[in-house]
C-alpha cells in the first residue's frame, strides 16, 4: 500500500513541481547573467553582426567606444560654446542714440566731477548714446525663437542624446572591456575640454 500523498498522482505532482522549478530557474538564469560583469570577447555590440571574432576586432571595438565617449564630451563642450555665442550675439553691448540726451562733452564742461569713471568708445565722447548691457536672470531666459539658433540647438541636443544612449547600451552589455573603454574615453574627453562644459555635464 502506497504511503499517503504518494503514488502515481503524487509522483506526477512532484514531477510537475520540479519541472516548474526547473523552468523558472532557466528563465531567471539570463537575468542573473546580465546583472554581472563578464569578460567574453565575443560580446555583441548594437547587433549580432557586430560581434568581435578575434582579439584585434575586440580591441577595435574598445577603441571605437573610447572615441565615442570622447565625442560625447566634445559635443557637450560644443553645445556650451554655441550657447555662449548665441547669448552674446543677442545680449551683446550695443549703442543706441537717445533723443534729447546731451553730449558727454557738455556734461563734462558743466560738471568736473563727471570726468570720474568715464569710458570712451571708439566713436569718442561726442555721440549721444546709451550703453545697453547684457542682463542675467529672467531677462536672459526670455529669448525669442530664432530660425538661425533653435534648430541648431535641437540638433545638438538630439545628437548628444543619441550618443549618450549608444554609450549606455554598450555599458548594458556588462562587458568589462567595453565599460573600461568608455570610462577611459570620458577621462580623456574631460581632460581635454571638461573645463569648458560648465553645467552641461551629464
Amino acid at each position: 500500500m502506497a504511503p499517503h500523498g504518494t503514488g502515481a498522482h503524487g509522483s506526477m505532482d512532484m514531477d510537475m513541481g520540479s519541472g516548474s522549478a526547473s523552468s523558472s530557474s532557466d528563465a531567471a538564469q539570463p537575468m542573473h547573467m546580465m546583472s554581472i560583469f563578464q569578460t567574453s570577447m565575443a560580446t555583441s555590440l548594437y547587433s549580432t553582426a557586430w560581434t568581435p571574432a578575434s582579439t584585434g576586432a575586440y580591441a577595435g571595438t574598445c577603441i571605437f567606444l573610447a572615441a565615442l565617449a570622447i565625442v560625447f564630451r566634445m559635443l557637450l563642450w560644443g553645445k556650451n560654446a554655441a550657447e555662449a555665442r548665441w547669448l552674446d550675439a543677442e545680449m551683446a553691448r550695443r549703442y543706441v542714440v537717445v533723443q534729447g540726451k546731451g553730449t558727454m562733452a557738455e556734461r563734462v564742461a558743466r560738471d568736473s566731477e563727471s570726468r570720474k569713471g568715464l569710458t570712451l568708445s571708439e566713436n569718442g565722447v561726442e555721440e549721444k548714446v546709451m550703453v545697453l548691457q547684457r542682463r542675467d536672470g529672467l531677462a536672459a531666459q526670455k529669448r525669442p525663437w530664432r530660425l538661425s539658433v533653435d534648430p541648431l540647438r535641437a540638433l545638438f541636443d538630439t545628437v548628444i542624446v543619441g550618443v549618450g544612449y549608444m554609450l549606455m547600451l554598450a555599458v548594458m552589455t556588462m562587458n568589462v572591456g567595453y565599460f573600461l573603454s568608455i570610462l577611459a574615453g570620458t577621462f580623456v574627453g574631460s581632460l581635454a575640454v571638461g573645463r569648458y562644459t560648465g553645467s552641461s555635464e551629464h
